[in-house]
């Protein structure tokens, strides 16, 4: 391997997939026969990934997915602890914020959009993905599940922060405390996801979300997603402070010229993301 190679951070890895597809950035969990469940590794080449496509001017959207049958079961703990040796005491508390929960925190804070597409089992961290993107595209039949209180332990990956966001705390005590759950259908008319679709339309549905994602006003879509997490915890006058800071540099794009050049030539849009 060059170094150009090694220091390459959207370079593919045993179990993830990872491509830049014009202004599209793919990450496809490549694990079916474990139905997708999470490595130490996949989650840091996530991180890398994501963590690069934020200030790449390149990259317009990303395109979270899922090979076979299953999006991702979770995190695969099994393997994780097959070994006779035992962590020190804390090894969690002291690991989660820099992979997991790192991970879950680029998805919510990055100005690139992203988008979800779920088919089979969503559970645990697996549902926070799609939780934590822009867009989660559904096939209706799809069940996504908190399975920590089945298994014994509490929830993390901000599932106690994004799920009641989504839901209500009603439903979110329902899945988080009674392990319920829930098909894609239901998750749409909850509202915790996007849109569901029949599992044939799912491919289709999901890239017409990337297509106008790939070509909107890129500086535009990033700032208000920025609003839209903020908005969530501040108090009305740091938020139209932060209004009016986004307002400042969105009208200072290309886009945004092209935007009221093409309404007064009657025309659509050329957005070019700059």
């Amino acid at each position: 391997m060059s170094d150009g190679e090694a220091t390459n951070p959207y370079s593919s890895i045993e179990g993830l997939r990872v491509e830049l597809v014009g202004p599209v950035l793919q990450l496809e969990i490549d694990r079916p026969a474990k139905r997708n469940a999470l490595t130490d590794p996949i989650v840091q080449a996530m991180i890398v990934a994501l963590s690069a496509a934020g200030p790449d001017e390149s990259v317009r959207v990303v395109l979270l997915r899922g090979s076979g049958e299953h999006f991702c079961a979770g995190f695969d703990i099994v393997s994780r602890n097959a070994g006779d040796a035992r962590p020190r005491v804390g090894s969690i508390q002291r690991r989660l914020p820099t992979e997991a929960h790192r991970l879950i925190e680029l998805l919510v804070t990055t100005q690139t959009p992203v988008v979800c597409q779920v088919q089979g089992w969503a559970a645990g961290i697996g549902l926070h993905l799609a939780l934590a993107a822009d867009f989660a595209v559904v096939d209706e039949s799809a069940r996504l599940w908190e399975p920590y209180a089945q298994r014994g332990f509490t929830p993390d990956t901000a599932g106690t922060w994004l799920l009641p966001r989504r839901v209500g705390e009603a439903r979110a005590r329902e899945m988080l405390m009674l392990g319920q759950a829930v098909s894609g259908a239901d998750a749409a008319a909850w509202g915790m996801v996007h849109r569901a679709v029949p599992g044939a339309d799912l491919d289709d549905a999901t890239r017409s979300v990337v297509d106008r994602l790939a070509v909107a006003p890129t500086v535009t879509v990033g700032l208000t997603k920025w609003l839209l997490h903020a908005g969530a915890t501040a108090p009305l006058p740091e938020q139209l402070q932060n209004e009016a800071l986004a307002m400042e540099i969105s009208s200072r794009s290309e886009d945004f010229r092209d935007g009221l050049a093409a309404f007064r030539e009657k025309r659509p849009p050329g957005f070019t993301g700059r």
